[in-house]
């Protein structure tokens, strides 16, 4: 169940020491969410807000690029839609092709294959109503940054 407060609000351990590791090789760190459930009533923008500031004092992220939607609004930035990706490539330079695109479920999964990434799917085992095929599966944000760090540095 996502976190509908700052106070229900966790980073899961070892991410943000993932993402210290890939921004300090210096790769550009951008989330793409959806946030449904501020568009359903569920969670307040304020509160998504707050959470999206404790994740950047955490972390050296670049940006977040979030949509609002649900699946009822059709839209091209909602996940399993690439739109998220394809707006930070324009807005950041970012050659998707030779990105890769990191999530925990199906739909990042599909995102990240019609953008053109290289995607991995941390598997938390979440029941989830569809399957995807990542270019890697891994269990953890930290083996994803292992992994990540062993292809680049490969000539």
């Amino acid at each position: 169940m996502a976190p509908t407060s700052l106070a229900e609000f966790r980073i899961l351990p070892g991410v943000d020491e993932a993402v210290r590791r890939l921004k300090a090789a210096g790769f550009l760190i951008v989330i793409a969410t959806n946030q449904p459930d501020v568009r359903n009533g569920i969670t307040s923008k304020t509160a998504m807000e707050a959470m999206h500031a404790e994740i950047r004092k955490r972390m050296p992220i670049d940006d977040i690029m979030i949509c609002l939607h649900n699946d009822a609004d059709n839209c091209s930035c909602r996940k399993p839609k690439p739109g998220l990706l394809l707006e930070a490539a324009a807005k950041h330079g970012i050659d998707l092709k030779s990105s890769y695109f990191v999530g925990d479920r199906w739909k990042d999964v599909h995102a990240g294959n019609a953008a053109g990434c290289r995607t991995i799917f941390v598997d938390y085992g979440y029941v989830q109503d569809q399957s995807a095929e990542a270019d890697e599966t891994v269990a953890s944000l930290a083996e994803a940054a292992d992994f990540i760090l062993a292809r680049d540095a490969q000539p």
